[in-house]
């Protein structure tokens, strides 16, 4: 079952997709308390994906007994507002209004909230974790690893320039202003990351032109250096940045179910021994 909904966070209405769990031939069961996975899209992305890549995840994962609750960031999608007005820390604090409906269910289990973010997504899941202590779990698909490098990257130097010397620059239809990429240089993910203390999951493709599989490289030697939480990682052969065939996709969804389900057995080992 899919539940559309609309959640407010100040003057923005954020249009979402909330997934309830399924067994069987489609049947929800809420006879206990579940798992949620947040699903934050990337740069001038949607809630859908591309190449549907949100919506075939959300259902995989709601199929293994997760509630998913997909968004659109303002002016994203079917959300209100003017995305390149708003920045990075409106993200952060949108991702934090949703987080609030998510964990305000009777039926979601608070020891088991998980963002999963796919490029930007990535990064401001990265930094919402470190904000909020009720993400407990964090799934980085394609993550930016330097927010305003990256960004100015895809947008280019010229549309860069042209934000600060006309106030706007268009991309793909969007009008970004020098408040977003202002909000960009104020983050650091890789200098911040240690501040997260749960568990970690990184997918990246071998052949993404968008944001380096390095990153992914890097993203897990500085996880590694916790005290606390583990950090693995699944490199997916010749995937592009948004995993635009379907081999691809299947391979980053079923590493991703593989990860929380082992994540779950590990809990259940325990619960075992100590009892």
């Amino acid at each position: 079952m899919e539940k559309q909904l609309t959640i407010t966070h100040d003057h923005l209405e954020l249009t979402a997709t909330l997934h309830y769990p399924t067994a069987g031939e489609g049947q929800t069961t809420l006879q206990e308390k579940r798992p949620i996975i947040v699903i934050c899209h990337g740069f001038v992305g949607s809630r859908i994906g591309v190449d549907r890549l949100f919506v075939k995840t959300a259902r995989a994962l709601a199929a293994e007994g997760n509630f998913v609750l997909r968004f659109d960031y303002g002016g994203c999608g079917e959300s209100n507002g003017d995305y390149g007005a708003l920045g990075f820390d409106s993200m952060v604090e949108q991702t934090r209004t949703v987080l609030n409906y998510a964990t305000s269910l009777d039926c979601i289990d608070p020891t088991r909230v998980t963002l999963l973010g796919h490029s930007l997504g990535g990064a401001v899941s990265i930094m919402t974790a470190i904000k909020d202590r009720r993400v407990k779990r964090l799934i980085l698909w394609s993550a930016v690893g330097y927010p305003f490098n990256d960004i100015v990257r895809i947008v280019g130097r010229e549309g860069y320039d042209e934000a600060y010397q006309s106030g706007r620059t268009d991309y793909q239809g969007y009008s970004l202003s020098p408040i977003f990429f202002d909000s960009l240089m104020e983050h650091q993910p890789f200098q911040s990351l240690t501040r997260f203390s749960g568990d970690v999951f990184l997918v990246h493709g071998t052949s993404d032109d968008i944001i380096p599989v390095d990153y992914t490289f890097l993203y897990q030697k500085l996880f590694w250096t916790r005290a606390e939480g583990t950090c693995e990682k699944e490199i997916i052969f010749q995937a592009n940045h948004t995993y635009s065939t379907h081999a691809h996709q299947q391979e980053a969804i079923h590493a991703t179910i593989g990860w929380l389900n082992k994540l779950e057995e590990q809990k259940q080992e325990w619960l075992n021994w100590s009892i």
